[in-house]
């Protein structure tokens, strides 16, 4: 299992940063950790659910929970699910393909990252 030695919520930038004694180091923004988040609402028991309209979503509150992961908080009200240390390794080695893969999601789905944005077809 791959612990961290540092976490650390970055609210300014609103992303978790997270440091281990290899010297690797990831910067998880909120809004990829909210649309990948490991809960039964988002993975949907094994028919994940497209979260979309997440790109202002700020993650409010990191608490631990017991010693194997770590429990956020989302202003939308999203709070359930248990990243572990091992699921946040794996978010952060795979970063750049994990999005990419819910940036194409998105697309084929005409759904878009920005909740003020709607695919609206007028019929005349």
């Amino acid at each position: 299992m791959k612990i961290p030695n540092k976490v650390r919520l970055n609210t300014t930038d609103q992303q978790l940063e997270l440091g281990y004694a290899s010297g690797e180091q990831f910067a998880l923004p909120a809004e990829f950790l909210r649309v990948l988040s490991p809960s039964a609402e988002v993975q949907g028991h094994g028919k994940p659910i497209l979260q979309t309209g997440k790109q202002s979503v700020r993650l409010t509150h990191i608490e631990a929970a017991g010693n194997y992961a770590l429990k956020l908080v989302f202003d939308d009200g999203h709070d359930s699910g248990l990243y572990t240390w091992n699921y946040l390794y794996q978010l952060g080695c795979q970063q750049d393909q994990l999005w990419q893969t819910y940036l194409n999601q998105l697309q084929a789905a005409g759904q878009f990252r920005d909740p003020n944005q709607s695919v609206v077809k007028i019929m005349l």
